[in-house]
Protein backbone atom coordinates (compact mmCIF):
# COMPACT_ATOMS: atom_id res chain seq x y z
CA UNK A 1 0.00 0.00 0.00
CA UNK A 2 1.56 3.07 -0.95
CA UNK A 3 1.61 6.73 1.76
CA UNK A 4 -1.29 7.78 -0.47
CA UNK A 5 -3.23 5.23 0.09
CA UNK A 6 -2.44 4.10 3.91
CA UNK A 7 -5.15 5.16 6.66
CA UNK A 8 -3.51 7.77 8.92
CA UNK A 9 -4.88 6.71 12.06
CA UNK A 10 -3.39 9.14 14.19
CA UNK A 11 -5.69 12.31 12.09
CA UNK A 12 -9.11 9.76 12.77
CA UNK A 13 -8.82 7.94 16.51
CA UNK A 14 -5.85 10.01 18.42
CA UNK A 15 -7.38 9.17 21.47
CA UNK A 16 -7.60 5.31 21.09
CA UNK A 17 -3.92 5.22 19.97
CA UNK A 18 -2.90 6.97 22.90
CA UNK A 19 -4.80 5.00 25.38
CA UNK A 20 -3.09 1.87 22.98
CA UNK A 21 0.70 3.45 23.91
CA UNK A 22 -0.73 3.98 27.48
CA UNK A 23 -1.44 0.59 28.07
CA UNK A 24 1.82 -0.46 26.11
CA UNK A 25 3.49 1.54 28.74
CA UNK A 26 2.03 -0.36 31.78
CA UNK A 27 2.54 -3.71 30.63
CA UNK A 28 6.03 -2.18 30.47
CA UNK A 29 5.78 -1.52 34.06
CA UNK A 30 5.14 -5.10 34.85
CA UNK A 31 7.21 -7.45 36.25
CA UNK A 32 8.07 -9.21 32.58
CA UNK A 33 11.59 -9.40 32.36
CA UNK A 34 12.36 -6.62 29.09
CA UNK A 35 14.85 -8.79 27.25
CA UNK A 36 11.67 -11.50 27.41
CA UNK A 37 9.24 -8.88 25.70
CA UNK A 38 11.35 -7.92 23.37
CA UNK A 39 11.57 -11.44 21.95
CA UNK A 40 8.03 -12.17 22.76
CA UNK A 41 7.47 -8.66 20.70
CA UNK A 42 9.75 -9.70 17.97
CA UNK A 43 8.38 -13.35 17.25
CA UNK A 44 5.06 -12.27 16.89
CA UNK A 45 5.66 -9.47 14.48
CA UNK A 46 7.75 -11.85 12.54
CA UNK A 47 4.45 -14.07 12.66
CA UNK A 48 2.17 -11.45 11.85
CA UNK A 49 5.05 -10.62 9.15
CA UNK A 50 5.10 -6.39 10.34
CA UNK A 51 8.42 -5.61 8.77
CA UNK A 52 8.26 -2.32 10.77
CA UNK A 53 7.70 -3.94 14.09
CA UNK A 54 10.22 -6.74 13.25
CA UNK A 55 12.72 -3.84 12.40
CA UNK A 56 11.89 -1.85 15.51
CA UNK A 57 11.92 -4.96 18.14
CA UNK A 58 14.48 -6.36 16.58
CA UNK A 59 16.98 -3.16 17.31
CA UNK A 60 15.08 -2.86 20.88
CA UNK A 61 16.35 -6.25 21.73
CA UNK A 62 19.84 -5.45 20.35
CA UNK A 63 19.72 -2.09 22.90
CA UNK A 64 18.28 -4.42 25.84
CA UNK A 65 21.72 -6.52 25.59
CA UNK A 66 20.18 -9.76 23.54
CA UNK A 67 22.72 -10.87 21.05
CA UNK A 68 22.35 -11.08 17.27
CA UNK A 69 22.84 -14.76 17.38
CA UNK A 70 19.82 -15.47 19.24
CA UNK A 71 17.54 -12.86 17.46
CA UNK A 72 18.78 -15.02 14.19
CA UNK A 73 17.96 -18.06 15.48
CA UNK A 74 14.03 -17.15 17.07
CA UNK A 75 12.31 -18.31 14.16
CA UNK A 76 13.62 -21.74 14.95
CA UNK A 77 13.77 -21.72 18.78
CA UNK A 78 12.02 -25.08 18.89
CA UNK A 79 14.94 -26.50 17.22
CA UNK A 80 18.01 -24.66 19.19
CA UNK A 81 19.78 -24.77 22.43
CA UNK A 82 20.01 -20.85 22.41
CA UNK A 83 17.35 -19.96 24.60
CA UNK A 84 16.10 -21.36 28.12
CA UNK A 85 13.25 -23.33 28.98
CA UNK A 86 11.20 -20.29 30.44
CA UNK A 87 12.21 -18.51 27.01
CA UNK A 88 10.64 -21.42 25.33
CA UNK A 89 7.47 -21.64 26.72
CA UNK A 90 7.02 -17.69 26.68
CA UNK A 91 7.48 -18.46 22.95
CA UNK A 92 4.86 -21.40 22.65
CA UNK A 93 2.56 -19.25 24.60
CA UNK A 94 2.82 -16.29 22.07
CA UNK A 95 2.99 -18.50 18.85
CA UNK A 96 -0.49 -19.64 20.78
CA UNK A 97 -2.18 -16.54 21.01
CA UNK A 98 -0.61 -15.15 17.84
CA UNK A 99 -1.79 -17.95 15.85
CA UNK A 100 -5.14 -19.08 16.96
CA UNK A 101 -5.88 -22.98 16.20
CA UNK A 102 -8.68 -25.09 17.82
CA UNK A 103 -6.00 -27.80 18.30
CA UNK A 104 -4.08 -25.62 20.50
CA UNK A 105 -3.55 -27.23 24.15
CA UNK A 106 -3.81 -24.33 26.53
CA UNK A 107 -3.83 -26.07 29.21
CA UNK A 108 -0.38 -27.79 28.38
CA UNK A 109 0.75 -24.27 27.86
CA UNK A 110 -0.52 -22.78 31.11
CA UNK A 111 1.07 -25.84 33.09
CA UNK A 112 4.29 -25.26 30.92
CA UNK A 113 4.17 -21.26 32.07
CA UNK A 114 3.54 -21.88 35.79
CA UNK A 115 6.76 -24.18 36.00
CA UNK A 116 8.34 -20.78 35.21
CA UNK A 117 6.70 -17.64 36.15
CA UNK A 118 4.08 -16.70 38.58
CA UNK A 119 0.12 -15.55 37.52
CA UNK A 120 2.02 -12.18 37.31
CA UNK A 121 4.41 -12.45 35.37
CA UNK A 122 1.86 -14.68 33.48
CA UNK A 123 -0.68 -12.21 33.11
CA UNK A 124 1.97 -9.53 31.96
CA UNK A 125 2.89 -11.76 29.56
CA UNK A 126 -0.43 -12.55 27.85
CA UNK A 127 -0.90 -8.65 27.88
CA UNK A 128 2.21 -8.16 26.18
CA UNK A 129 1.16 -10.69 23.47
CA UNK A 130 -2.08 -8.81 22.95
CA UNK A 131 -0.79 -5.43 22.95
CA UNK A 132 1.71 -6.65 20.32
CA UNK A 133 -1.01 -8.30 18.30
CA UNK A 134 -3.08 -5.34 18.27
CA UNK A 135 0.14 -2.91 17.06
CA UNK A 136 1.26 -5.36 14.39
CA UNK A 137 -2.52 -5.32 13.15
CA UNK A 138 -2.62 -1.71 12.84
CA UNK A 139 0.69 -1.68 10.91
CA UNK A 140 0.19 -4.46 8.57
CA UNK A 141 -3.35 -2.67 8.00
CA UNK A 142 -0.96 -0.48 6.01
CA UNK A 143 0.88 -2.57 3.74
Amino acid sequence: MTASTSINYQSFIPSVLQRFIAASGEIGQTDLAPKLRHLVDLRASQINQCAFCVKMHTKEALEAGETQERLQRLTVWRHVDDFTPAEKAAFAWTEALTVLDEKADYDALRKDLRAHFSESEISALTSAVAMINLWNRMQVSNH
